[in-house]
């Protein structure tokens, strides 16, 4: 799909160019470091450990979940559920044992504490952040917080998919038994590594880095038709929020699952703007933040009813309802939406596969296609979504 011209088109270029200036070479240098990252992570699971993630700030924490969320909850048909728990950096010295892999995000001396507590129990470490003191540590190249965390972002989903690798090759992880061998015989080109034999780890190794890359690039390929695609809605949602805080409305926004901490990740960019641009803190309200209520809903009322509730207690007319969903079709959505306009609220949608119900029956005011079936590249085009957005509503494009 061909760049759209004109000078509104001029922010959605300017953003895309900056991740393709970043990520592209980033992750082509990092691949081989993930790739090792990602053997020794199935190594700790496979031995019982667990992955702890933990980080500093509000913006932190949703990556933190995002993380617990997306091991511990497969979306890959067939594979294990891994276990991952998010914890105060302060926690960490509770919580790590040996066999354990602590992942830290953001920087600051909390985190590097919780670094230092958690290599001190024996734990793999892993920082998105430089000079924490973890064995493996993965800063993305720019100054942008919100581009940083895109990147970040793409980097833990790749390292939750490719761990899987490994548990395919069990012998390659210590201690373990590998299978029995297979011949694909003249079907070798289609299935190159079924006769690879499972002590063949740099082979392996090798398969693992040149899916880091391809899987980055399409991110990036996605992320890119995702905004030409949809820069008229884009544009327009942008404009509907600069007028609800205007005239002091808020956000209101949901989602489950990893859209839930999507929303959360919008909620936190939106009160805590990235510093040195001028930018406000404005209102927003996460409806997935307090477990008490979701709770309480869902087992007093039902699931599907878990948003709606919130929406008649929050929800004003001029408000805006934010609603992520993958697959455009889940219940308490679909209920929150239509409640979202009962009661006068603007309505944005940002939907993955064909849009689902929302986009089929125009459930939303504005409604965000990510045009894919892979739920992290997904989750990652809708990032940056979010992150246009919350650009829009300081910067309206002229």
């Amino acid at each position: 799909m061909s760049a759209p011209a004109g000078p509104a088109a001029d922010v959605v270029e300017q953003l895309l160019d900056a991740r393709e200036r970043a990520g592209r070479a980033w992750f082509d240098q990092q691949a081989p470091a993930v790739a090792l990252v990602c053997h020794a992570m199935a190594e700790r699971f496979a031995r019982g450990g667990r992955l702890l993630a933990f980080g500093a700030t509000s913006v932190d924490a949703t990556d933190v979940a995002h993380v617990e969320v997306e091991f511990v909850h497969p979306v890959i048909v067939g594979k294990r559920a891994l276990p991952a728990l998010g914890v105060g950096a302060d926690e960490v010295v509770l919580h790590a044992e040996p066999d354990d892999i602590a992942m830290a995000f953001g920087g600051g001396a909390a985190v590097q504490e919780g670094v230092a507590a958690a290599r001190d129990a024996g734990c793999l470490t892993i920082a998105f952040a430089r000079g924490m003191g973890a064995a493996h540590e993965f800063a993305a190249p720019t100054d942008d917080p919100l581009l940083a965390q895109e990147l970040h972002e793409t980097l833990y989903h790749v390292l939750w998919e490719l761990v899987h690798v490994f548990f395919d090759h069990r012998g390659l992880l210590e201690g373990r038994t590998a299978r029995a061998q297979h011949d694909s015989g003249a079907s070798s080109f289609l299935y190159p590594f079924l006769a690879e034999t499972q002590v063949d780890l740099d082979a392996v190794l090798r398969d693992v880095e040149a899916s880091v890359v391809a899987k980055a690039a399409e991110a990036h390929a996605l992320r890119v038709a995702t905004l030409h695609e949809n820069r008229d809605v884009l544009l327009a949602a942008g404009a509907a929020l600069r007028t609800s805080f205007a005239a002091g409305g808020r956000v209101l926004a949901l989602g489950n699952g990893g859209s839930c901490t999507d929303a959360a990740d919008a909620v936190a960019d939106l009160r805590t703007p990235p510093s040195g641009r001028g930018w406000r803190a404005r209102p927003a309200l996460d409806l997935s933040s307090c477990p008490a209520v979701l709770t309480a809903v869902g087992n007093d009322v039902g699931m599907e009813a878990i948003f709606t509730r919130q929406v008649i207690a929050h929800g004003r007319a001029g408000d805006v309802l934010l609603a992520i969903s993958t697959s455009g079709g889940s219940a308490n959505v679909l209920h929150a939406l239509a409640q979202g306009r009962r009661d006068g609220l603007v309505t944005i949608a940002l939907v993955g596969y064909d849009g689902g119900r929302i986009l089929a029956e125009g459930l939303a005011d504005h409604v965000v296609v990510v045009r894919s079936e892979h739920i992290p590249r997904i989750q990652e085009a809708q990032a940056t979504v979010l992150h246009l957005l919350r650009r829009l509503v300081e910067e309206e494009p002229r």
